[in-house]
């Protein structure tokens, strides 16, 4: 029983690391929390769900998905974030994303109506046994696809241009400037990206929620839980506190009677305020340190 529960856990967790790496990818890219984030995935669901209603196969209707919200992103970015970044307004970008946020979920449900929508799993239907343990084709799936993105991007930021480039600029900006990065640029590359990678979180969590507005709220909770603990720095630590989040909330919702399944969102809280206290930078962030 605990196996199978870890399983499913790390299952799970992967979409919240999925979604975690996004939003670790904005405020890599920007300095920006974008509360947003869960409703661009649900927008990248929404889409993948229209093109498969049109009849486009699956896999396509993801690939368009991720076009659409990496283009949405850029777009969101240069026009309601940029100015406000560029100012260091702090505040308002805060209040902007949850302006977004409510907009975007507001609009989808007036497009898409409030029904919920059957997405088709992206793997199939099925079962893996792995040993004691079966784990549907789709977990398997999403355990796969979340670890070749890991991968992708360790890959386009260690050994790249332009992944070299987007560090340069986050870690030192006129510096850049002055050798020919644009910083701009670098900035709507990273939100083009987390766009991508928010459509691919939605698309694949969408078989297992159901589609609907309402989808993607207690994902962002897991999600901000699981980038807190990985360290809003590391995309590596996003993914490993997505899987951690997702093992304890399943573990919990099981083992611990009075959790249940109805207050599992209570152990995330409860584990975003630990980490606050006990290591704000997250466990693979870096500690900022301040000249006096």
């Amino acid at each position: 029983m605990i196996l199978q529960q870890l399983a499913d856990g790390i299952a799970t967790g992967a979409v919240y690391g999925a979604l975690a790496l996004a939003i670790v990818l904005v405020f890599r890219a920007s300095r920006t929390l974008n509360f947003a984030q869960g409703e661009f995935a649900l927008l990248g669901a929404y889409i993948a769900w229209q093109a498969i209603a049109w009849g486009a196969p699956p896999w396509l209707a993801l690939l368009a998905s991720m076009t659409f919200m990496a283009v949405f992103s850029v777009a969101a970015e240069r026009v309601l974030f940029r100015p406000l970044v560029r100012r260091h307004q702090h505040l308002p970008v805060i209040i902007v994303s949850l302006g977004l946020m409510i907009a975007m979920n507001a609009l989808i449900g007036w497009v898409w109506t409030y029904q919920t929508k059957e997405v088709p799993p992206l793997f199939g239907a099925g079962i893996v046994q792995l040993g004691p343990v079966a784990v549907s084709r789709q977990d398997a799936g999403i355990v796969l696809s979340v670890a070749a993105i890991a991968l992708l991007l360790a890959v386009l930021f260690r050994y790249t241009r332009v992944g070299l480039q987007m560090r340069a600029s986050v870690s030192a900006p006129e510096s850049s400037e002055l050798s020919g990065v644009s910083t701009g640029r670098m900035m709507s590359t990273g939100w083009a990206i987390a766009g991508a990678v928010s459509a691919v979180a939605g698309v694949l969590i969408a078989p297992e929620l159901f589609l609907h507005p309402g989808m993607m709220a207690p994902v962002l909770i897991y999600a901000f839980a699981a980038a807190i603990l990985g360290g809003l720095e590391s995309p590596f630590g996003a993914l490993v506190g997505g899987v951690a989040v997702g093992i304890v909330e399943n573990l919990a919702g099981t083992l611990v009677p009075a959790v249940g399944g109805e207050l599992k969102q209570v152990v995330a809280l409860a584990l975003i305020v630990a980490v606050l206290l006990a290591r704000p930078q997250g466990l693979f962030g870096r500690k900022e340190l301040v000249r006096a």
